[in-house]
């Protein structure tokens, strides 16, 4: 059981992952939730990933923090936990390698596990908030599908002599990695949720790109960066970006920055921590057309709001499609709810 953490931080009882999750990440978990049997089809996909294999591999090779062994960071989780209402604290475990990085594994039993490459280039706040987008991943869910987009990958990877069977799986590997992308901005707002401290979540996500000589970057200055990334000089720059995103799990630095910049800047962030999110026990309550209709406004706000040209030269096109698909999602969900031979009423 989470227990109180080591400093007052405002406790989010009974919170949704909701709450902070992007709009496309939430439309795709709320309809996947909804389905029924898919827990019996997780299970058979999870022969492909052993969990128990893996944390017995973790206990093994790696240093499972506890009150005894990097007690600070056992703190970060057991108060991550604690503020997100977890009735478990999951285990973390820190693996020997210099590469910075974290992640949350497992279904029934999720744990963390996080390199000491990541545990040297961040200070405290900054580790705080890294352990507290970890947890955010387990509340959500996350490793669930992750599991089944790894799976994928490696069906992809085996059927690539065969043109056709590629071409359909890449495409919904794609469509998986655009989720996985959203579902770590998604996590962003999880971290900074769990550690409250804004500045020390993005000298983390800045620390991510530039390494730990923070006194010689600036946060305006990497948000300009940003901003110049997204305009692009010209339509061959957004071809370019769509080409180098393909088979990235996570946004570049500079995006996540800058979105997490606007998510706090819009009044999430505050709203929530005075008490305004969904609760737990209704996200049985979420409707799957509602979620989807988000998950597109979210998508449109996006282009509406970004300087790339190619987005510029799509736009309509794009707006135009959507606007169609949404009639047609429409249209289906009417003729579900009202079920085989049943007439929708004018």
């Amino acid at each position: 059981m989470a227990t109180t953490p080591d400093r007052a931080r405002v406790r989010l009882r009974n919170i949704s992952s909701r709450a902070y999750e992007h709009p496309a990440d939430r439309g795709a978990l709320v309809a996947l939730r909804s389905l029924r049997g898919f827990d019996e089809v997780f299970k058979r996909l999870s022969g492909l990933f052993n969990e128990r294999a893996l944390r017995l591999m973790f206990l093994a090779s790696a240093v499972r923090v506890d009150e005894r062994q990097f007690p600070d960071i056992h703190d970060y989780v057991r108060d991550a936990a604690y503020v997100l209402d977890l009735d478990r604290v999951p285990e973390l475990y820190i693996q020997m390698n210099p590469q910075p990085n974290a992640m949350a594994i497992g279904s029934s039993r999720p744990f963390i596990v996080v390199t000491t490459g990541l545990v040297d280039l961040l200070g405290p706040e900054e580790q705080r908030f890294v352990v507290g987008h970890e947890v955010g991943h387990i509340l959500s869910g996350h490793a669930v599908y992750r599991t089944m987009l790894l799976a994928l990958v490696r069906l992809a990877a085996r059927v690539a002599w065969f043109p056709l069977g590629y071409v359909g799986l890449r495409a919904i590997v794609a469509a998986l990695e655009e989720w996985y992308r959203k579902s770590e901005l998604s996590c962003d707002r999880a971290g900074l949720l769990t550690c409250q401290n804004p500045e020390a979540a993005k000298r983390a996500l800045m620390k991510l790109a530039g390494g730990s000589r923070l006194a010689e970057m600036n946060v305006d200055a990497f948000l300009d960066q940003a901003r110049e990334y997204d305009a692009a000089e010209d339509i061959r720059d957004g071809f370019i970006k769509l080409l180098i995103t393909q088979g990235q799990t996570h946004p570049f630095a500079v995006v996540r920055l800058a979105e997490l910049d606007r998510w706090i800047a819009e009044g999430s962030y505050q709203r929530i921590l005075t008490g305004d999110y969904p609760r737990r026990d209704t996200d049985t309550d979420a409707r799957i057309s509602e979620e989807a209709r988000s998950a597109a406004r979210s998508y449109r706000e996006a282009w509406e709001r970004t300087s790339d040209p190619l987005v510029g030269t799509l736009r309509d096109v794009v707006s135009g499609a959507a606007a169609t698909g949404s009639k047609i999602f429409d249209s289906m969900a009417d003729r579900w709810r009202n079920g085989p031979g049943r007439r929708t009423t004018a």
